[in-house]
């Protein structure tokens, strides 16, 4: 019997420790376009952590103060397997909102694209392109980008383009001067909606500053110390997009003829780590990246 009960407050003890570990991860993860709170949110998000350790020590005062106690010790028991339930499924609940606001905000995007024949499905093939750019970077980058929130500035880089007049976006030739300046205004746009949600303040940079260049000759002339990682990887893969589409005005260019157009622009366009990085990635995992039904090589 008493070695039952040592059991039962040796394992509670531990699950509990395990509780609070991965509820601190948890909660580190929690600042991306979604699930990143007010200052309200984190003070209970704090408060909940706080309540934890309490727990904790409670939990360890109380079952070595009455180590003969079975009942105790299995009320104690029971309860940490209560908090891992419901840790768990917490977590499962938001990941499960991510990926339904995920799928949602495609359809949306879906419909800017259709806006434009020549750019249907391009939003989703960026998306993809970053992603696994994403996964190909090393740690001390990837350490800096929020995946969520990268998934999400890549996939509505464009939605500013729905303040763009149809007659500019669907013009087979090139556009004058004017056309030109309307065009270059959609990051600006697609910041200005953006920002109607609060916690998509964290990407507004990111979607406002993706036609930056490298040699600071870019949309708005930022330099490149001011363009976020972000954005300097977004450019590349929209370039990248551009290039193998088949549009009205143009054919689709090869995967091999994108990457050489992509080295050339290294340092003068786009940023040379990010590239380096980019044209690292085997050639299969890149074609994998295109939407089906959309036209690249």
């Amino acid at each position: 019997m008493q070695a039952l009960i040592l059991t039962l407050i040796l394992t509670g003890s531990a699950l509990m420790v395990a509780n609070i570990v991965f509820y601190i991860l948890f909660i580190t993860k929690m600042n991306d376009v979604v699930s990143g709170g007010r200052k309200k949110d984190q003070v209970l998000l704090f408060t909940g952590l706080t309540l934890l350790v309490f727990f904790l020590i409670g939990y360890l005062i109380i079952g070595f103060s009455k180590p003969d106690d079975l009942v105790m010790a299995l009320v104690l028991f029971f309860g940490s397997v209560f908090v891992t339930i419901m840790l768990v499924l917490t977590k499962t609940l938001i990941s499960t909102a991510k990926e339904r606001s995920l799928q949602i905000a495609q359809v949306l995007i879906d419909v800017v694209d259709a806006r434009d024949p020549n750019l249907h499905g391009h939003s989703r093939h960026v998306q993809n392109l970053t992603m696994c750019l994403y996964r190909h970077l090393p740690k001390q980058l990837k350490s800096k980008i929020n995946p969520t929130s990268l998934e999400y500035a890549s996939l509505m880089h464009d939605v500013g383009k729905l303040g763009v007049p149809e007659s500019i976006l669907n013009k087979p030739g090139k556009l004058d001067e004017e056309e030109w300046k309307v065009m270059k205004n959609h990051p600006k746009i697609g910041v200005h909606f953006l920002n109607r949600v609060s916690s998509f303040q964290k990407i507004s940079d990111w979607v406002l500053y993706h036609h930056e260049r490298a040699d600071g000759k870019g949309y708005y002339g930022a330099a490149p110390e001011i363009t976020p990682l972000a954005a300097k990887i977004i450019a590349v893969c929209d370039t990248y997009s551009a290039i193998t589409m088949k549009r009205s005005y143009k054919e689709a260019r090869s995967h091999e003829e994108a990457i050489a157009i992509i080295k050339e622009a290294a340092g003068t366009q786009l940023d040379p780590t990010i590239v380096d990085i980019f044209t690292s990635i085997p050639k299969e995992e890149l074609l994998s990246c295109a939407p089906e039904g959309l036209g690249v090589c």
